[in-house]
């Protein structure tokens, strides 16, 4: 049974009040190419935070869940913007066509980001795959067209500092071969193992962006942190930080006890002489 079965009870985050976006941004003409921004009277030189949602990529679950979390980032003087995206099981969504979506969102809020300070790119489960994904894409072919140059230089304006990925699924193909999500995974490329080479990001090391933090808790039962200690060991400048006592959702719920290493996990990308 795949961990977000109707059959199993969802934790309280997803259903919990919060309030709307202050204003949305279009990056395209599908009614899901939409980018909800918060900022809560944030200085103009802010940090932004772009944060992917989870749900293994498909269609019943989209980014309304982060809004709890999105509402405390921007309380803590951040300015976040959370993409939406097309999903599997929606016409166009899977590959390629979320991987279009995230690449566009991403670059729209670069060029034209609705604060001057640094852009950290999160996301949590599926959401951390596509964040390390969207940090990585200098790391694809040049002729890929999701390839992204090199990154600005550090103080421009839509500079990337870093990303942070919370319960990611980091090794794509090892999740696949894992069978993690009911098959959700490999039908994130439609069953296409060949197209890992462009979408894993375990295969796109090594990183040379900025800072890559994982926070991952110890007892998930969703997306294994065995994923998250591979990807670590791989990619050395990883800074991995394991929770102990931690299962799958306390990382976006603002009212877990993980909820403070998540922030803290964050600031140290965004706010690094802090």
């Amino acid at each position: 049974m795949s961990p977000h079965s109707p059959n199993r009870s969802l934790p309280g985050v997803f259903t919990r009040p919060a309030a709307p976006p202050d204003h949305v941004i279009r990056y395209g003409d599908h009614a899901d190419q939409v980018i909800d921004v918060r900022r809560e009277g944030a200085r103009p030189d802010a940090p932004v935070v772009v944060l992917l949602h989870g749900g293994f990529w498909q269609a019943a679950y989209d980014r309304c869940h982060t809004r709890p979390m999105a509402d405390d980032l921007a309380r803590r003087g951040y300015v976040v913007c959370t993409p939406e995206y097309r999903r599997v099981g929606q016409p166009g969504g899977g590959y390629p066509g979320t991987f279009d979506d995230v690449a566009a969102a991403v670059d729209a809020v670069l060029a034209d980001p609705p604060a001057g300070g640094p852009v950290v790119l999160a996301g949590h489960s599926a959401g951390g795959h596509l964040a390390m994904w969207a940090a990585l894409r200098h790391r694809l072919p040049v002729a890929s067209r999701w390839y992204a140059g090199p990154p600005a230089r550090e103080g421009a304006r839509g500079h990337v500092l870093g990303c942070v990925a919370l319960a990611p699924v980091a090794d794509l193909g090892g999740a696949i071969a894992a069978g993690l999500g009911d098959g959700a995974c490999r039908d994130l490329i439609g069953g296409r193992l060949d197209r890992l080479a462009e979408t894993d990001p375990m295969r796109l090391l090594p990183y040379g962006r900025g800072r890559l933090v994982i926070v991952h808790g110890a007892e998930d039962r969703v997306v294994p942190v065995d994923i998250a200690r591979r990807f670590a060991a791989r990619e050395p400048s990883t800074t991995f930080v394991e929770l102990r006592d931690t299962g799958h959702f306390g990382l976006i719920d603002p009212l877990s006890r993980s909820w403070p290493s998540v922030v803290d996990a964050i600031g140290s990308v965004a706010r690094p002489s802090r």
